[in-house]
């Protein structure tokens, strides 16, 4: 992972700040091709498309004819699949669908063991901690915000319900960050859509070991305890106030792949500068975002906070 995100890096650094183009771009070829995730990309920046391959600088494509471009040298020619570059066919893939679709399979046969294995287990014992857990939940607190609880249904990577029900928690101080922060994206026409907040540990511990090893830095290590469960990392993005519709983005909410991270150079224009005010106003009230993850954010505090097992029901309860 760390010699693809060094791939992507010389790709964006290699692409010109600006270009002239003659046409409107087919964003349709924006994508992965290949064998593996570091052998060609076609990514749009400034209104033109670029072609990179194994981590060179990336060219510009220049329309040669119907389904034809022209890269410096090369000739390119879309294909039902994919490209196919001076002769040398580059398959289209969703890596990061493949790869859930390889997970959802595991969970599907050994689901209920896993299940039973994580909520057997007991997170790790750790010293005593600066401050008690205070949860709130973030649609009394957060303007405009709209609460999408992947994990409370089967639309996520492991293909079924993990939370026993729908909710978006967090330490109050990083709740009331959060709050600044959907005010000012208000202000240039964003809410936020929460897909997750406080995750009690069960459920890291049955990511980790549905998760296969090389796709581990996608999720925390149960031995440690996440940010997650010490209820101090939001996982969100955007939507537009007027239309309600999800704001595009390189990639999907937990895809595990390279279009994740937060500086990978792919994608469009538009998916970059959505990226880009999200982390800005993030950054700008105490959140950092994961190396790994565009929609990952931890709050400065969260080491002050002990490790959750606190179930959503029970938290609800506490309340009444």
């Amino acid at each position: 992972m760390k010699r693809l995100r060094a791939a992507i890096l010389l790709v964006m650094a290699a692409v010109p700040a600006t270009a002239s183009p003659r046409h409107v771009p087919d964003l349709a070829l924006v994508g992965s091709y290949g064998a593996t995730e570091n052998e060609a990309m076609i990514l749009e920046r400034d209104g033109a498309l670029y072609l990179a391959r194994g981590g060179a600088p990336a060219v510009r494509l220049i329309a040669a004819g119907t389904h034809r471009y022209r890269a410096d040298t090369s000739i390119v020619i879309v294909a039902r699949d994919g490209i196919v570059v001076d002769g040398r066919p580059f398959p289209r893939h969703d890596f990061g669908a493949e790869t859930e679709a390889t997970m959802r399979a595991a969970v599907r046969r050994d689901g209920a063991a896993l299940r039973a294995a994580a909520l057997a287990a007991s997170p790790p014992a750790e010293p005593a901690t600066r401050r008690t857990a205070d949860l709130v939940a973030l649609k009394g607190v957060v303007p405009h915000v709209r609460v999408d609880t992947r994990y409370a249904t089967a639309n996520n990577f492991t293909g079924q319900p993990i939370y026993e029900r729908t909710g978006a928690y967090l330490q109050r101080p990083a709740a009331m960050a959060l709050a600044r922060v959907a005010a000012r994206l208000a202000s240039r026409g964003f809410g936020l859509v929460i897909y997750d907040g406080y995750r009690p540990w069960f459920a890291t511990k049955l990511f980790w070991d549905v998760v296969p090893p090389d796709k581990h830095v996608f999720v925390a290590d149960p031995a440690k305890g996440s940010r997650h469960n010490r209820g101090c990392a939001i996982d969100l993005g955007l939507y537009d106030l007027r239309s309600g519709k999800i704001v595009s983005m390189p990639s999907r909410y937990d895809e595990m792949s390279a279009r994740a991270y937060p500086d990978f150079a792919g994608g469009t224009d538009a998916e970059r500068a959505h990226r880009a005010l999200l982390r800005a106003a993030m950054e700008r009230e105490g959140f950092t975002v994961y190396e790994a993850e565009w929609w990952h954010f931890d709050y400065r505090d969260w080491a002050d906070y002990p490790i959750g097992t606190i179930s959503f029901t029970a938290i609800e309860q506490a309340k009444r």
